[in-house]
């Protein structure tokens, strides 16, 4: 692979040398996002593994080669003649010319955030078209960023924008219905992607109080599908909150809400509604509404919120995690059972996917784990649960930590909790969530 073949001919041949690499490529840049954990670069020198998004920009910086050439096979003996990419030098990743377009980029940041303000304070009679085009172009982001970024990333943003639209709708600048209409859609999506992040962060009540402001924005705008999803988004904050009543209830609520909606919501809320029922022991309501899912998927119209995508589609990949997750709550090691959390983790394998997302792809490799311990196989629980384990912390959020407790519980409480890899493991686990950096201001 070109990239430890590219690391080692600069005499760095293990994953610790790396790190002091990236820090300063990464300082080069000045980029906000975590470093990787020591783990996380073992899997890129010794396995293959191709970094997260997140990751991929200061490692282009570092080598001077795009991902796809650095996760390229170099057979042996031979010496691989990609072309640097233009703007960084891998013989020189420190060069002042580096550090101009750090500069660069940083100075057009604040042009562009000037230039933003303008617009949004410019019609000061009334919204215009450009303001509504503005904001669509920062919520589209936001959504579509938001599975893939670790929170503290977008987090600053998301507040500011949210903030922008609930000014325009207080002060009365709003003159036509379609505009009026227009804001409280996106104060919704936004509010819905705040209490999201409350709900990642550990703060339940917070979390809740903004889906409430969230769904009031919905009805305003009489969005039915977005009325729905603020359903679909209690009944997810009372699950990971272990109210698997609660979290039944608002499935249930958002499911009559979405009885005559075409697209994936009301897919979503069934397999919320299993998820919930398995934590109440209530098998035939799983597997009920596991079938109405799939039988629905055959004849979904996708509709605008399945447009936006993110949070607001329920691709089929996620269908398979949740319905894998719903049957490892009920206990199963099957040999079926194992075979579909396998898929449901190789469904996320590809982050160029456009369904992939790191909450989702860490939540299937828990229930892999799960379900592999569920058959007596410890060390494949082992196996399936290592790369969770490496997130770094920016990526650790409530879901992510709650499924892994999940696997430690299982472990001590199960025949495998003597052994030496079962021992290692719960411990590894245990510490897991103590890892976790500080949480974004909010």
């Amino acid at each position: 692979m070109l990239f430890r073949h590219l690391l080692e001919k600069r005499g760095i041949r293990t994953p610790e040398d790396v790190l002091p690499l990236y820090r300063e490529a990464a300082k080069q840049l000045d980029s906000k996002t975590a470093e990787p954990a020591a783990k996380t670069v073992e899997g890129w020198f010794y396995y293959g593994r191709r970094p997260q998004r997140a990751f991929r920009e200061v490692i282009v910086a570092m080598l001077g080669r795009s991902i796809d050439q650095l996760w390229s096979e170099v057979p042996e003996g031979t010496d691989p003649d990609f072309a640097p990419l233009t703007d960084v030098s891998p013989t020189a990743p420190h060069a002042d010319a580096g550090a101009d377009l750090s500069e660069m980029r940083r100075t057009g940041s604040m042009a562009v955030q000037r230039a933003r303000q303008f617009l949004l304070g410019k019609d000061q009679g009334a919204v215009g078209e450009e303001t509504l085009g503005l904001l669509d172009d920062e919520v589209e982001r936001l959504v579509a960023a938001y599975p893939r970024e670790p929170l503290s990333v977008i987090w600053d943003d998301l507040l500011v924008v949210q903030e922008q639209v609930f000014r325009l709708l207080e002060g009365g600048r709003v003159k036509q219905l379609s505009h009026l209409r227009d804001l409280n859609f996106k104060a919704s999506i936004l509010s819905f992607l705040v209490a999201k992040g409350f709900n990642d962060m550990q703060a339940p009540y917070d979390a809740m109080t903004m889906t409430r402001v969230a769904a009031s924005c919905a009805k305003t705008c009489e969005h039915q599908g977005l009325i729905a999803l603020t359903d679909g988004l209690k009944s997810l904050i009372a699950y990971w909150a272990d109210k698997p009543a609660d979290a039944y209830h608002y499935a249930r609520q958002g499911s009559a809400n979405a009885a005559n909606l075409g697209g994936t919501v009301g897919l979503w809320l069934l397999g919320l509604e299993a998820r919930a029922a398995a934590l109440l022991g209530d098998e035939e309501t799983v597997l009920r509404a596991n079938r109405e899912a799939d039988r629905r998927r055959e004849t979904v119209v996708y509709d605008d919120l399945d447009r936006l995508g993110g949070l607001f589609s329920y691709a089929f990949e996620k269908q398979q995690y949740y319905a894998v997750e719903a049957e490892v709550h009920l206990g199963r090691g099957t040999a079926d059972l194992i075979a579909r959390a396998a898929g449901a983790v190789e469904g996320f394998s590809d982050p160029n996917v456009e369904a992939w997302a790191f909450g989702d792809l860490a939540g299937s490799q828990c229930n892999l784990a799960l379900v592999r311990l569920a058959s007596g196989d410890v060390e494949g629980t082992a196996d399936a649960i290592s790369p969770v384990l490496g997130l770094q912390p920016g990526f650790r959020n409530k879901g992510i930590i709650v499924s892994a407790l999940r696997v430690r519980q299982a472990l001590v409480s199960g025949p495998g909790r003597s052994g030496t890899v079962g021992r290692a493991l719960s411990e590894e686990i245990e510490a897991f969530p103590g890892s976790r950096t500080a949480l974004p201001r909010g």
